[in-house]
């Protein structure tokens, strides 16, 4: 399949996912405890289909020790940015992640030499302004807007990695072993997630802290963010293996962050103040810029 119909596919996955994860956060979630069940279960229905995707099961030790990594990363990345989103508007965390772009680009042109134009370079500066316009700490200095800045930055710096470890593995004579890499990945991440809710769940018990996300909706929202998760890691893995990080991440996340400002503000009316409009605007030029357009 064209590499580029993959990037509009996992972006549309993605978008779909986090809107699920945003209903889930709004009516659902009340406390860590079911925060870290719908992590966990989104997990596991993850690995459950790559592991049927890929049908046997061959791996090479680099594959487990990385993809032991990538799992820690991947719970921790995706457990602040549900904190971020809890306490912070959904558009502007989704801005302050698709920033983290930066780091995988940066090091594609450090460790895998490839090329970073002029402009992409206007762009990273541009992303650095944008992230200092983030936080209106002036208009709000509670302790909300702190958590989510602390949040946010945690998010920023454990996405970017994520994009690092996916293009070291698909440039290494494993890279056929993407699957297994992804399933080792996916466990780690369902069982941090499951002994923090248990961890969680000492206090008021097991049955009182999951009782807000016993129904329907609630399940049929984890279970769309498991397949979310398996397709849009399975499609970003392999493409991080087949075009450049200065190419690739900017356009995934950048896409994203589009189709995401549209769902937040038409879906979930979301607002933001002028200060952080002008931001957006400016992280907006700023990914376009990274995707080296001329």
């Amino acid at each position: 399949m064209n590499p580029y119909v993959l990037l509009a596919l996992s972006m549309s996955v993605a978008l779909i996912s986090g809107m699920g994860t945003k209903l889930f956060l709004d009516r659902y979630n009340k406390s860590a405890a079911t925060r870290y069940l719908y992590q966990a279960v989104s997990a596991i229905v993850a690995v459950v289909i790559l592991a049927i995707w890929n049908g046997s099961f061959k791996v090479s030790l680099f594959t487990v020790l990385l993809g032991l990594g990538f799992g820690l990363l991947t719970a921790v990345q995706q457990i602040f940015c549900m904190k971020a989103m809890e306490v912070g508007p959904w558009s502007y965390t989704a801005v302050i992640s698709s920033l983290s772009t930066i780091i995988p680009t940066l090091s594609g042109a450090a460790i895998w030499k490839e090329k970073v134009a002029p402009v992409q370079i206007v762009g990273i500066v541009l992303m650095l302004i944008c992230i200092c316009l983030a936080s209106d700490l002036k208009k709000s200095k509670t302790r909300a807007n702190v958590k989510w800045i602390i949040y946010c930055g945690i998010t920023f710096v454990s996405t970017g990695m994520i994009g690092v470890l996916q293009k070291w593995h698909q440039n290494t004579a494993y890279k056929g072993e993407l699957d297994e890499f992804l399933v080792i990945a996916l466990a780690v991440s369902a069982l941090y997630s499951v002994i923090a809710m248990l961890i969680s769940c000492r206090g008021a018990g097991v049955g009182k802290s999951l009782k807000p996300v016993i129904g329907w909706v609630p399940v049929i929202a984890m279970l769309v963010a498991g397949a979310g998760t398996a397709l849009n890691n399975r499609w970003n893995l392999y493409l991080s293996g087949v075009l450049d990080s200065s190419v690739m991440f900017p356009i995934v996340n950048g896409g994203g962050l589009m189709l995401t400002t549209l769902a937040a503000t038409l879906v979930f009316r979301e607002r933001l103040s002028v200060k952080q409009w002008i931001g957006f605007g400016i992280g907006l030029v700023a990914v376009i810029l990274l995707c080296n357009p001329f």
